[in-house]
């Protein structure tokens, strides 16, 4: 099925602000078959007392918990309009947050049922200090966050990687999003900081446990390729190491654009048979 599995609305503050019925019709004349709209969750509302860095990675990270009701009557009414010229599924992004588990499944409880599928992210980690930094809201933050880990690759990549671990670790409830997002994000500063190289082994046994829990949890990896599209990345996500044993696992691959506006919808889609057999 030709399927756009990561995709964002006007609802998000860091986005185009451009109509997500526009982004469907795009989708449409594409050709796609399925469209998942995935809305960044609400944060934690005292999750700003645990997070440094710049103000707008806050602000702008998601929705607020106040705009859920027209979030869900706008996407439930795009999804019966467009029903007989693609399937959409409602759903959202969700940050995994350390320590704020009981929130997320709290949410998770009051606004899975309306839903069909979402998608599990990390965006967030602990930095040095042991406050929450992005880990994808421009350089500056970045090297003021996760200084401390810079200073090899691999110090980095192993942080980032045993956040995810607890991310899919975690009990979300029963309705836990099924697609686990973007899983090498900590990579969309590569050039910038010179960490291209590929994970040692000591990051490919953690990634192996990562994937196996995926696998055995019965959920899928989002083949996301926005990063091709980001200058100090170049590459998409979860890269092809990461991939290769994701596959080897037949773990479901569901691409995703990661479209913040009309124009990104679908974006890299043919590239997907060159990756995947890369």
């Amino acid at each position: 099925m030709l399927v756009d599995g990561h995709t964002h609305t006007e609802f998000c503050p860091h986005g185009s602000r451009e109509p997500v019925e526009k982004m469907i019709q795009r989708a449409i004349g594409l050709g796609l078959q399925k469209y998942c709209i995935t809305e960044h969750a609400p944060l934690p509302p005292d999750f700003v007392d645990s997070y440094q860095g710049s103000t707008d990675g806050v602000t702008e990270a998601s929705m607020e918990l106040s705009d859920m009701p027209s979030y869900l009557k706008l996407t439930k009414k795009l999804q019966q309009k467009y029903r007989d010229q693609i399937e959409i599924s409602i759903g959202f992004e969700v940050d995994y947050l350390e320590g704020f588990e009981d929130f997320t499944k709290r949410f998770l409880d009051e606004y899975g049922p309306q839903t069909q599928e979402s998608i599990l992210s990390v965006h967030f980690m602990k930095g040095t200090n042991g406050k929450f930094w992005c880990v994808d809201n421009g350089v500056d933050d970045f090297e003021n966050g996760f200084k401390g880990f810079l200073d090899t690759p691999q110090h980095v990549f192993n942080e980032y990687y045993q956040t995810v671990n607890k991310s899919v670790s975690a009990d979300l409830g029963q309705y836990r999003p099924q697609r686990i997002g973007h899983m090498s994000l900590v990579r969309k500063y590569q050039d910038h900081f010179h960490i291209t190289e590929d994970l040692d082994a000591k990051n490919l046994e953690l990634v192996d446990d990562i994937l196996r829990k995926i696998k055995n949890q019965d959920r899928q990896l989002d083949l996301n390729l926005a990063g091709l599209y980001k200058p100090l990345c170049n590459d998409f996500y979860p890269g092809s190491q990461i991939l290769k044993k994701a596959e080897g696992l037949s773990i479901p691959l569901v691409y995703g654009s990661d479209a913040h506006d009309i124009e990104s919808v679908g974006r890299g889609f043919h590239l997907i048979n060159s990756i995947t057999a890369y």
